[in-house]
């Protein structure tokens, strides 16, 4: 019976607005409702998931930053896993061989090197998934972040790495090129100590080989007490499959990868069609069929026990 439930965000939990629609935000409260444990599992950093994840009005887990940063219900800092200077200078480099764009991600902010590289960045992503891009919306979701201090502009990402003040917890780095992201893929995962994984087939994510979804959602249903033969995941891409593969009922998205569909016990819908709604309903739908054997059980002995009086 699944006691826990990790849900991935952006492809999954998310509409392609960033949003949860109404019959997930209801799913998901009925379960919690029912005893049911929920842990979010994003490669977002807190302090970009948090205030979505608010409007469900709920306290959970967060595995951040595919697992380089997790925060327990009260938002708590459990556990970091940062990348160290010697990492941080071989990822550096063979991003810049290959002219690969990327982001850096730390405790305190998301920097990057060009804000309009990054609107473009968005509008090839949106493409890519078959998904008309809107500018006005991007560069306003841009503007937004900058003027919170999630997102900070800078010119070169030197001075960060020398002041030595904040972990470096993930690398983000986005081309229209598969040729360069196979080749970068390759190289990185020859160096060790990293796991190299992608959220959407136009981007390379970047942490600590301890920083994996899998492990940190392992760690936290060992907290709970929680076998993880009653934990069920539900995700869309290849940062996601270290938990798929480590949990009980694993479930793929509609519009998940195909090496995600690949490995999970079963698709449900698509993001856009409340997939994530209809995995948590079948769960409790099979929670209710349990408990109403049980209750005719129950009765039956009860019934038996009185004919034998």
């Amino acid at each position: 019976m699944v006691k826990l439930i990790a849900l991935d965000m952006d492809g999954t939990l998310l509409t392609p607005d960033h949003d949860i629609s109404g019959r997930t935000r209801e799913a998901v409260q009925k379960a919690m409702d029912r005893g049911v444990q929920v842990v979010i599992a994003t490669g977002r950093a807190f302090y970009e998931a948090h205030g979505i994840i608010s409007k469900l009005d709920m306290n959970v887990p967060y595995i951040c930053l595919n697992g380089a940063e997790v925060r327990n219900e009260s938002s708590e800092i459990m556990s970091t896993s940062a990348l160290n200077s010697e990492l941080i200078d071989e990822v550096s480099d063979v991003f810049k061989a290959e002219g690969i764009f990327y982001q850096i991600y730390t405790d305190r902010a998301i920097y990057t090197t060009s804000i309009e590289r990054d609107i473009e960045v968005f509008i090839d992503l949106s493409e890519q998934m078959g998904q008309k891009a809107n500018e006005t919306r991007i560069r306003k979701f841009m503007e937004e972040r900058l003027e919170r201090g999630t997102l900070v502009e800078v010119d070169d990402y030197k001075a960060i790495f020398e002041r030595g003040d904040e972990n470096v917890l993930k690398f983000l780095a986005t081309s229209s090129s598969r040729a360069k992201l196979v080749r970068a893929k390759n190289e990185l995962n020859e160096i060790g100590n990293l796991a190299v994984s992608s959220s959407s087939a136009g981007n390379i994510e970047l942490t600590h080989e301890n920083a994996q979804k899998g492990i940190a959602l392992e760690h936290i249903a060992e907290i709970m007490e929680i076998d993880m033969k009653d934990v069920m995941a539900v995700g869309d891409n290849l940062n996601d499959i270290s938990m798929l593969k480590r949990v009980g009922h694993s479930v793929a998205m509609g519009n998940a990868a195909s090496e995600v569909k690949g490995i999970a016990d079963k698709t449900t819908k698509m993001n856009t069609e409340d997939g994530v709604a209809i995995a948590i309903e079948e769960v409790l739908a099979e929670m209710d069929r349990r408990e109403a054997a049980a209750a005719s059980a129950r009765s039956s002995a009860d019934t038996e026990n009185g004919a034998g009086a």
